[in-house]
């Protein structure tokens, strides 16, 4: 582990640009920035903000985005807590994440704060953070022998021998259901020709008129015989890129298997070949234009921008470019481990799980099936007014993560000792 000088503070927005920028820190605020070795040899970077007489530290973590400038953490600094952000080795880049190696990565930053003496070490996921850190909990949770051995790709996963510290606490803070029970809900079943992104398959359409779609922002109307051909149609889609990636995977190993007999150098360079798996038109979930199906306080439109007939076919959208083992890993929401609903009932320390009102990416359904399934005795939920990633629904309203950040603290008070910095 090494210690290398602190970032200087940015207002820039972070990840998808969706995010409120950060308030300004307590003066008495120490941040340093550490470089932490993961028990598979990877290297990943950490932020480390405290305030003085801290002993209880909450840890911010996403998938694929930086967090350190997320504004929850000058509201927990100034409340008392230290806050710990940390990039996964995918950080900004996930063509190649997967959710079992990011395990890892996880485990190397609570094992840094374990060692840093901090006495409560707290989980906090925010948005994909939610899935991942339900993931490392229910695996941290059980005897070495009982976690996942390989990933849905086939390769060894390497969490019976690493070292997973359990923490103390949970907050969910938006969490979606995982980024494969995401993209499966978004997914276009209509795509005819994997090779096309323009191909339609007309009766599938969920932008046509003649199934219901209607000229924004009047809200769509679509009739249920329609979604349950359409989520139907989308499973079927996802089964059919998880077979293409297993083709491609099944490819590789045949030429690692034959560079292992061979030696040869050709089969060296067909196994480290890389396949990369284009996925058009991901950004069509119905409930993002009809506001009647499970409906709730989002405004029309997605997490991407309020055209989706339109955002569907551009550049923008999850899962757009991946390898066959990230795809199995993180966006197939068949094959993913990383599914919020199959780790819930193993997150068993105790828990704080926030929906906010307006959430675009976890919809109220989702929300009672995530809460309905955690495993903690000790559980709190709270609902606030905001969109998925904390901004205010309306003008001049609080922004939901300041709504969402008072709750945070209050839970952590009941349990764990706070220590404000003095004004």
């Amino acid at each position: 582990m090494s210690t290398v000088p602190a970032e200087r503070p940015s207002t820039e927005r972070l990840g998808a640009g969706r995010y409120l920028t950060a308030g300004s820190r307590p003066e008495s605020t120490v941040t340093s920035v550490h470089e932490l070795t993961t028990a598979d040899g990877a290297t990943v970077r950490g932020v480390l903000a405290t305030v003085p007489g801290a002993t209880t530290i909450v840890s911010l973590m996403h998938p694929r985005q930086d967090l350190t400038h997320h504004p929850l953490v000058p509201l927990l600094l100034r409340a008392g807590a230290a806050v710990w952000t940390q990039h996964t080795r995918s950080v900004n880049n996930d063509l190649s994440l997967v959710h079992e190696q990011a395990l890892l990565d996880a485990a190397a930053g609570l094992a840094f704060l374990r060692d840093r003496g901090f006495a409560s070490v707290v989980t906090l996921g925010h948005s994909g953070g939610g899935p991942l850190y339900a993931f490392y909990l229910e695996q941290a949770g059980l005897a070495a022998a009982d976690r996942i051995a390989v990933t849905p790709g086939g390769r060894p996963a390497k969490l019976a021998s690493a070292e997973l510290p359990l923490a103390d606490g949970a907050i969910f803070l938006a969490p979606h259901p995982g980024q494969g029970r995401l993209l499966l809900a978004c997914i276009d079943p209509s795509v005819a020709d994997e090779q096309d992104p323009m191909s339609v398959v007309p009766e599938l359409d969920p932008f046509s008129p003649a199934n219901g779609f209607a000229e924004p922002p009047a809200s769509s109307a679509y009739a249920a015989g329609f979604l349950a051909r359409y989520r139907a149609a989308q499973r079927d889609r996802v089964a059919r890129i998880d077979a293409v990636a297993r083709e491609h995977l099944a490819r590789t190993g045949e030429a690692r298997a034959a560079f292992k007999s061979s030696g040869d150098a050709v089969d060296r360079r067909r196994s480290l070949a890389p396949t990369i798996i284009t996925v058009f038109r991901t950004d069509a979930d119905p409930r993002t234009v009809d506001l009647s199906l499970d409906p709730s306080e989002r405004p029309y439109g997605s997490l991407f921008g309020k055209r989706p007939d339109l955002i569907n076919y551009g550049l923008t959208g999850f899962g757009r470019l991946t390898t066959p083992e990230t795809w199995l890993s993180t966006w197939s929401g068949l094959s993913s481990n990383a599914d919020f609903l199959r780790c819930a009932p193993g997150v068993t320390v105790p828990t704080l799980f926030i929906e906010l009102t307006g959430d675009q990416a976890a919809f109220p359904a989702d929300s009672r099936q995530m809460i309905e399934a955690l495993g903690a005795d000790d559980l709190t939920t709270a609902t606030v007014r905001g969109l998925h990633f904390g901004g205010p629904i309306a003008g001049g309203e609080p922004a939901g993560n300041e709504l969402a950040a008072t709750e945070i603290i209050g839970w952590l008070a009941k349990r764990h000792e706070l220590t404000p910095p003095a004004r």
